[in-house]
């Protein structure tokens, strides 16, 4: 009787666990549509680029970036208790990573959507050689990367690189698209105050 009592006793712990552990919700980053996502902290077009990141909700919500200096504004305003999940892109193969397993890189000269100047990596193999590529940067995890001053470089954005930069989406050292279709695709700094 003992031993029917055990095992009755070991079958529904095992069955316990088993729900648990599929009651844990898997987030997964949506696809960047360019026609229709915006960006919803500065409300630019959103590219289906390296740049790109999102949150996922726990009620399943998307939320995108266009740029991961974005991201972390809308999470220093609404906190992070609501996030399920947060993604960013791989640079070289733009596929999506979880933000807390990526490497980061920064440098203020380098150009991003925003100006922020971090950009996302899988390897840290690829992260440092980027620095090395580049002559300049900083390799920052996560953790480390939660502590960065998080500022937007005005000086790009005064030379009127911000408006390229943005149109652009293009690595550090590539040429930019003039400013008309910067304007088409993602409107300037003055059209959205």
């Amino acid at each position: 009787m003992k031993m029917k009592q055990l095992s009755l006793l070991v079958f529904l712990i095992l069955i316990t666990v088993i729900i648990a552990a599929c009651g844990k919700k898997e987030y997964q980053p949506q696809a960047i549509n360019e026609d229709t996502d915006r960006c919803v902290i500065c409300n630019m077009a959103i590219k289906d680029d390296a740049f790109a990141t999102q949150i996922i909700t726990k009620d399943g919500q998307s939320l995108k970036f266009d740029d991961i200096g974005c991201m972390n504004e809308w999470k220093v305003k609404n906190g992070t208790d609501t996030i399920g999940a947060s993604f960013v892109r791989d640079y070289g193969s733009r596929q999506w990573l979880n933000y807390e397993k990526a490497y980061y890189v920064y440098d203020a000269s380098y150009k991003t959507p925003m100006a922020y100047g971090i950009i996302s990596f899988e390897e840290e193999a690829a992260a440092k050689a980027f620095i090395d590529e580049q002559g300049k940067g900083k390799m920052m995890t996560a953790e480390e990367l939660a502590a960065h001053k998080w500022e937007v470089n005005r000086d790009m954005m005064d030379m009127g690189e911000h408006e390229s930069s943005e149109g652009s989406h293009e690595s550090p050292d590539s040429s930019h698209n003039e400013g008309k279709d910067a304007e088409k695709d993602h409107g300037t700094k003055e059209n959205q105050s």
